[in-house]
């Protein structure tokens, strides 16, 4: 099947004057008018092994690769831990760290009362472009009340608004879940929300991407498969995408 090329793609869908920030992927910009809206904050969802953790590195990366400096908070893995899965990549953040013009920082969930304020802090120290929050899903362990972890949520998501930071943050849901977050009020206050999906039968495996919402965008509304490969993920574009929504 052939695909649209990227200008021609770009020429179809883009809403003028609207400020955006390439995600790096190669083959997703195309499909949501050139990037994600600048200053806007970005919900990465989907099950284990969807490729979310590739994703946010490299959308972190190619900030880096404009110049533009970054900041990745871990809920969960060691930040040594991600540096040296990213290196399969070819995306070699220790330099970039020692620079410091990025920061991959481990926070403990059980401190996440104080996380809007690291927030602030490690942005406008770095002077933050670009800020990724892995996982969102984690922040629950210890805490019971629903209506407490959802007020914590808004309220992080707030705090990245009133900064100049464009934010990917990463929810982790079960496959028997059916929403798009694992406490369903991500999906609902995030400006944009990707879905990233695995199938697996027998020995072989597919991955797609679903653009769930992308406010005040035309975006591509089909299910795109997308493969990791030595440069990262890549979104195959094919041409039957033939429907676009506001």
């Amino acid at each position: 099947m052939s695909f649209l090329s990227n200008e021609r793609l770009i020429k179809y869908m883009t809403v003028p004057s609207v400020p955006r920030l390439k995600t790096g992927i190669p083959g997703l910009d195309p499909l949501i008018n050139g990037g994600v809206l600048h200053k806007s904050v970005n919900l990465i969802t989907g099950e284990t092994g969807t490729g979310k953790t590739i994703f946010s590195c490299q959308f972190l990366w190619h900030g880096l690769q404009k110049g533009e400096t970054g900041v990745y908070i871990t809920l969960e893995e060691d930040p040594d831990d991600i540096k040296e899965d990213a290196k399969q990549f070819g995306w070699d953040f220790s330099k970039y760290v020692d620079k410091d013009l990025c920061r991959i920082i481990y926070h403990d969930p059980a401190q996440v009362n104080n996380l809007g304020s690291v927030i602030i802090d490690e942005i406008k120290s770095l002077r933050a472009k670009r800020l990724v929050i892995d996982p969102t899903s984690v922040m629950g362990l210890t805490l019971k009340d629903p209506a407490v972890i959802r007020k914590m949520l808004l309220n992080v998501i707030n705090v990245i608004k009133r900064t100049d930071c464009t934010a990917v943050l990463v929810s982790e849901v079960t496959e028997a879940s059916k929403s798009l977050s694992r406490f369903g009020v991500e999906e609902f206050v995030a400006d944009g929300v990707f879905v990233l999906n695995y199938l697996g039968i027998g020995e072989t495996s597919s991955r797609s991407l679903v653009i769930r919402k992308m406010r005040r965008t035309k975006h591509g509304t089909s299910i795109y498969p997308i493969e990791i490969g030595p440069n990262g993920i890549e979104v195959k574009v094919e041409e039957s995408m033939s429907t676009v929504m506001r």
